[in-house]
């Protein structure tokens, strides 16, 4: 067992070893502190440092190398060990019957040492660890870090994912605007006034072509449809979410011109800030419209969507001004109640939730 001042050093307090006033000194708290670093981290730092690179082979020697040696001779000397031990190789047992189990893990130890030694950054926290064996949280750090780290790059994945979720939303917002089509195509009035305009600019005749050029019944009904669909997207304007797609409003496209919409946001605030709250100016119908929106928490493509005439209405009743849009919310709950009262269906609801909804018990008498 050691004795902690023969390990610390002489200190003041001895004379040649021997006791004063017939006692030994106490160690103070720092010396303490001191012999068990001394004693305990060399073992736990050779402990932790097990686990990662070579084990307690060094690298350089398990490739015969010096820590000074370029990448072509690290590779030229990997090469060289590595057909040497490959486990393929090996068709004779050694002395003790083990010769390609050993082979084999010599190889992996060969090829642990090149993975280490061939990138520069990995090298360079080896030689490090080689330099400063005690800074063994780092080590591990470093070495797990660069192990678990992804091996492609994180930017190109996000942008492919934006890319991705792009392509995605365009092509799901073409199929929900051909269903809009589909849809209004089938609809009597507009599907006679798309015919009434087809057959004024001819274009019904054409498709009925005779002679060489005549086509079967099914083909001219084809084309017959294709003419209408195509009158129904030129002349009617589909608003909210059955709009016409547009590249501008896919994801990567609203990235890219964020900092754009931020300034023309920033813009558009302040003169609104200038022309409304510091000139006091009346508000236009834009103005207007654009408060009631808010005020009934809107998105402005579910607002484009309503008919022009409940826009004129909340124009009428001057929803912008606060106290008039919660009289009409206050109206529009109201009048919702009512209906939901005189409602069957409700009354049904109403009246199972008060005999038999959740929370009850019901037996049936065989």
């Amino acid at each position: 067992m050691l004795w902690v001042p023969q390990l610390l050093g002489r200190p003041s307090g001895l004379q040649g070893g021997r006791r004063v006033g017939g006692r030994w000194p106490l160690p103070s708290v720092g010396m303490l502190v001191l012999w068990c670093t001394q004693c305990f981290c060399p073992q736990l730092t050779e402990a932790l440092v097990e686990g990662l690179y070579c084990g307690k082979l060094v690298c350089y020697d398990v490739l015969g190398v010096s820590r000074d040696a370029s990448k072509a001779e690290i590779a030229r000397a990997y090469r060289q060990l590595a057909l040497r031990y490959h486990p393929d190789r090996q068709r004779e047992p050694y002395s003790h019957g083990r010769g390609a189990e050993d082979a084999q893990e010599q190889f992996l130890l060969i090829a642990t040492a090149y993975e280490t030694l061939k990138d520069e950054e990995t090298r360079k926290d080896y030689d490090y660890m080689l330099d400063h064996p005690e800074e063994y949280y780092r080590h591990y750090y470093h070495y797990y870090s660069r192990r678990l780290a992804p091996k492609v790059d994180v930017r190109i994945v996000i942008l492919v994912t934006i890319c991705a979720i792009s392509v995605f939303q365009f092509f799901s917002w073409w199929n929900r605007y051909n269903e809009a089509i589909n849809y209004l195509s089938t609809v009597p009035r507009y599907r006679i006034q798309a015919t009434e305009i087809a057959r004024k600019k001819g274009l019904l005749n054409k498709a009925r072509e005779k002679g060489k050029n005549r086509r079967s019944k099914e083909e001219v009904r084809k084309e017959e449809e294709e003419i209408i669909k195509d009158i129904i997207k030129n002349k009617i304007d589909i608003k909210g979410g059955y709009r016409k797609p547009q590249i501008y409003d896919i994801l990567l496209f609203k990235i890219l011109l964020a900092p754009v919409y931020l300034c023309k946001y920033i813009a558009w605030y302040c003169w609104w800030i200038y022309c409304f709250n510091i000139k006091g100016q009346e508000y236009g119908e834009e103005e207007k419209l654009y408060i009631i929106r808010k005020y009934m928490k809107m998105s402005q493509s579910q607002f484009e969507g309503l008919e022009d005439h409940q826009k004129e209405n909340f124009l009428k009743q001057q929803l912008w001004i606060r106290e008039n849009y919660e009289l009409y919310k206050q109206e529009q709950e109201e009048e919702l109640k009512k209906k939901m009262a005189m409602d069957p269906r409700w009354k049904r609801y109403r009246r199972w939730m008060k005999n038999e909804g959740p929370g009850r018990l019901t037996f049936v008498d065989d």
